[in-house]
């Protein structure tokens, strides 16, 4: 009778330990003066030791992410780090527009068949994107499960932990009329609308010739989510008191994430689409798809990847600080008096 065991079962528990033996030289052990580790990698969970002293009353936050499906393209085009890049990003993204200062992320990986050199790689950039936001990788979960999941297909999830002062968290609730909405450029469509982008390209593979401003049309697509920390750290820091609303803009486009951060029923956001700067690779989505501006609108950010709520008489200078870290920015409309609600006015300009 032949012998079955785990590894001809699909499951090769070697190789997932040559990978964790190789992932404690890039998980980061040092930690930040924020936030340290206090175990090795390979424990049974993280341990952390978080300074307080900052924090008069300091809430704790949790976030999780996955990057959707392009991470389907991006392993199938050797976009590894890309993709890795996309999920903390975009995860860092969520919590920042809170004023949340980002701590430590937990990172999941399941895989049809463990690929040592693909799994380092994911944990590699993950761990380095963690740094540049400020925050810290500290552990996770890789599993392989054959016959659950192809074998080559990968998942990707992770979570962050984050901390705030109770007092000082930026939910919408100062938001005021005479307020003026700005938006922070997008580098594309960051994570959102790559069902539709995966459909488009099977019906009409042509696009993929498409030159976007010397961009193949796959770079374009599969180019990391861009993150805003640095820039809106550096501007909370000098302005935090002029920031009244934030909101990162995901599925569902403009709308369905400015609303979010609009709690007072007697205030209504005014945006003029006339006025988003629409990135090139969004009129060749439209073109190909034949969409309309309505689909275009909740399926994608537009150019707009995180809008801000701030004082109007200092949007001026708003603008040109994160101009100065970095950062475009543009008004986009304004607050009004009026029901609760998100309303557009003229049209996106694709010409």
């Amino acid at each position: 009778m032949d012998n079955i065991n785990y590894k001809n079962a699909g499951v090769d528990i070697d190789a997932a330990d040559g990978v964790k033996r190789r992932i404690g030289g890039v998980v980061s052990s040092a930690g930040l003066p924020h936030c340290t580790p206090v175990n090795r990698v390979g424990a049974f969970a993280s341990l952390l030791e978080i300074d307080l002293s900052d924090y008069e009353n300091p809430v704790f936050v949790l976030k999780s992410e996955e990057p959707g499906s392009k991470q389907l393209l991006s392993i199938d085009n050797g976009r590894v780090e890309w993709i890795a890049r996309d999920l903390i990003n975009h995860l860092v993204n969520d919590v920042i527009v809170m004023g949340v200062t980002p701590c430590a992320v937990l990172d999941t990986i399941i895989c049809g068949k463990l690929e040592p050199d693909i799994v380092f790689r994911l944990i590699s950039a993950m761990s380095e994107a963690c740094g540049e936001n400020g925050c810290i990788l500290v552990g996770g979960e890789t599993s392989e499960q054959p016959g659950v999941i192809p074998e080559g297909r990968y998942i990707l999830q992770a979570s962050i932990l984050g901390i705030a002062d109770k007092g000082k968290i930026i939910d919408g609730s100062a938001i005021r009329r005479g307020d003026a909405v700005l938006a922070l450029a997008s580098n594309g469509p960051h994570t959102n609308g790559y069902s539709l982008i995966r459909k488009l390209m099977e019906a009409k593979p042509e696009i993929l010739c498409e030159d976007v401003n010397g961009e193949s049309f796959m770079d374009c697509i599969l180019k990391p989510h861009a993150s805003y920390a640095a820039p809106v750290k550096k501007l909370l820091g000098e302005r935090r008191d002029d920031i009244h609303g934030m909101a990162h803009i995901t599925g569902g486009g403009i709308h369905d994430n400015l609303i979010r951060i609009m709690q007072n029923d007697r205030l209504q956001a005014r945006i003029d689409l006339s006025a988003v700067r629409v990135p090139e690779i969004f009129k060749i989505i439209k073109k190909y798809a034949n969409s309309g501006d309505g689909d275009m609108l909740r399926t994608f950010n537009n150019g707009a990847g995180m809008v801000l709520v701030a004082d109007g008489a200092s949007a001026g200078g708003i603008i040109r600080a994160l101009d100065d870290y970095g950062a475009e920015a543009y008004v986009i409309g304004g607050i009004e008096e009026g029901p609760r609600a998100v309303d557009f006015y003229n049209t996106l300009i694709w010409d």
